[in-house]
């Protein structure tokens, strides 16, 4: 009977483990297996906005192609009509280049948040790449 070699013993357990791992990703069961909605992964764009705001006239609006929206999911934001960049995170909150570390449910959230934190400065245009 051969002996069983702890090199080989460690690549059996790892390759169990990996099977095992593999199995559980590729099979996710009804009840754990999150909708979209659920996971906060909310793909539809919020709806239009344009209002008043602490004297800042804040906008939003579904995005159409071109430009640089690709990190806010096709939506544009906008403060006094500089476009304030945005980014939606995977759990579906954003963040902007004004409060990037104070993640928002909502681009009107982010446009607040955005004159808050301008204290009555101006929103520069951000240089596209």
């Amino acid at each position: 009977m051969p002996v069983l070699s702890r090199r080989r013993a460690l690549t059996a357990a790892a390759a169990l483990a990996t099977g095992a791992g593999v199995h559980a990703i590729a099979a996710p069961t009804a009840s754990t297996a999150a909708t979209p909605a659920e996971a906060g992964h909310d793909h539809h764009s919020p709806a239009s906005f344009d209002e008043v705001y602490k004297g800042r006239r804040i906008q939003g609006r579904p995005a159409s192609g071109g430009g640089h929206q690709h990190h806010g999911a096709g939506y544009a934001v906008f403060v006094d009509g500089v476009e304030l960049h945005l980014m939606r995170n995977a759990d579906g909150s954003w963040i902007s280049v004004v409060s990037h570390y104070e993640p928002v449910p909502t681009p009107r959230a982010a446009a607040r948040a955005a004159v808050d934190e301008l204290q009555g400065a101006k929103l520069l245009p951000f240089p596209a790449n």
